[in-house]
């Protein structure tokens, strides 16, 4: 199946959110049952290709409000996982639940952007021939031909919230600028915007600062830590440093299993993961 991108989940299946009330997504989306306290629950997860097992019975519980780092060596099993909880991927056997009684297995790749979980890819995706501002606005107008989006009348709460993600991802400077002259790490703010755009409760963001510069690495560090609690994430990252400067807690990933989990320094300790990761 083709990767999946913002002209296929913005303006398909994805809410609209042109009523919703100002600021941020908040943490407690309509229609996710939080009061567990857990966001997503993986249990028992195998998914294997012609052979290969890449989730051997992963099991995984990440709370509401947390920022979760997944790390592992290449092979882990850490793309899989993202893929079987974005309707990506089917498993061979498993439960996902986003909340208390979402079964994200019952639900279409669109299905779950409307249920809430938004997805960033190593790669940014946005719209490079409009500037910052349209961009959040398709965004924000999901459901709408795109035409249609960029000719609608924007009520003064719209642009109130789309001013305040703006604020949040650091571009205020940059909101009349076209998106393909952004910097790469610009491109990668505008993205993580855009997905707030859609009011998601939980982000799951790959590698999000691949390629960056120590700058630019450091304010996504800050922009990371300033959604979490009112969202939950969950990043898979190489980067030791960034994981140090953001992780509340660390799973290990190896052969599709949870090798270790805890904080960083835990994980770090743990001879099996210096056996298999950091010893490399």
């Amino acid at each position: 199946m083709a990767e999946v991108d913002w002209r296929d989940v913005v303006f398909r299946q994805a809410p609209d959110s042109g009523d919703a009330g100002g600021g941020l997504a908040r943490l407690r989306r309509p229609g996710v049952d939080l009061s567990h306290g857990v966001a997503l629950y993986l249990d028992d997860i195998s998914v294997s290709f012609d052979g290969f097992r890449a989730l051997n019975r992963l099991s995984l519980s990440i709370d509401a409000g947390e920022l979760r780092c997944i790390i592992g060596p290449n092979g882990a099993g850490k793309t899989t996982m993202m893929d079987v909880i974005t309707g990506k991927t089917r498993p061979d056997s498993g439960q996902a639940w986003f909340g208390q009684t979402i079964d994200l297995l019952r639900l279409r790749e669109a299905e779950v952007v409307a249920a809430g979980i938004g997805r960033k890819f190593q790669k940014p995706t946005v719209f490079e021939n409009l500037d910052v501002l349209d961009n959040l606005e398709l965004a924000m107008k999901a459901g709408k031909r795109v035409r249609d989006a960029l000719r609608a009348r924007l009520s003064a709460q719209q642009r109130e919230r789309m001013h305040e993600v703006l604020s949040n991802i650091g571009l205020e400077q940059q909101a009349s600028m076209r998106a393909g002259d952004l910097s790469h790490g610009q491109k990668q703010w505008l993205e993580i915007g855009m997905l707030l755009m859609l009011e998601p409760s939980l982000l799951l963001l790959d590698e999000p600062v691949a390629g960056m510069t120590d700058a630019e690495t450091e304010r996504t560090a800050e922009l990371l830590r300033s959604l979490a609690g009112r969202h939950t994430l969950v990043v898979v990252e190489h980067d030791m440093e960034f994981v140090r400067a953001i992780a509340q807690r660390v799973t290990v990933l190896h052969e599709g299993s949870v090798l270790a989990e805890g904080s960083l320094e835990q994980v770090q300790a743990d001879p099996r993961v210096v056996e298999v990761y950091l010893g490399r």
